[in-house]
C-alpha cells in the first residue's frame, strides 16, 4: 500500500476511471499507476510508458520481460 493519498477505484469518475478501466486487472489498479489518481495526465504518461516499454519492441518477448519484472520485483519486495 502506498503512503501517498489516492483515489480508489469506486470513487474515481470521468478521465480517472477510465483510465483505471485501461490499466485494472479484474478491477485492480496496481499501486504504482494508482499514486499518480491525483493527477490523471501523469497517470496516462506512466501507463504510455509502460506500455511501449513492455510491447513496443520486437528484440525481447513479453513474456520474458514480464519476468524481468517479475523478479525486479521480488528482489525489491514488492508483492506486485
Amino acid at each position: 500500500m502506498t503512503w501517498i493519498r489516492t483515489i480508489p477505484e469506486n470513487e474515481a469518475q470521468g478521465e480517472l476511471a477510465e483510465l483505471y478501466a485501461a490499466a485494472g486487472h479484474g478491477g485492480n489498479v496496481d499501486h504504482i499507476l494508482k499514486v499518480h489518481s491525483l493527477h490523471p495526465a501523469g497517470m496516462r504518461a506512466h501507463f504510455g510508458l509502460y506500455r511501449a516499454v513492455m510491447q513496443g519492441t520486437d528484440g525481447l518477448p513479453r513474456v520474458e520481460r514480464e519476468m524481468i519484472a517479475l523478479t525486479v520485483s521480488a528482489v525489491n519486495g514488492c508483492h506486485y
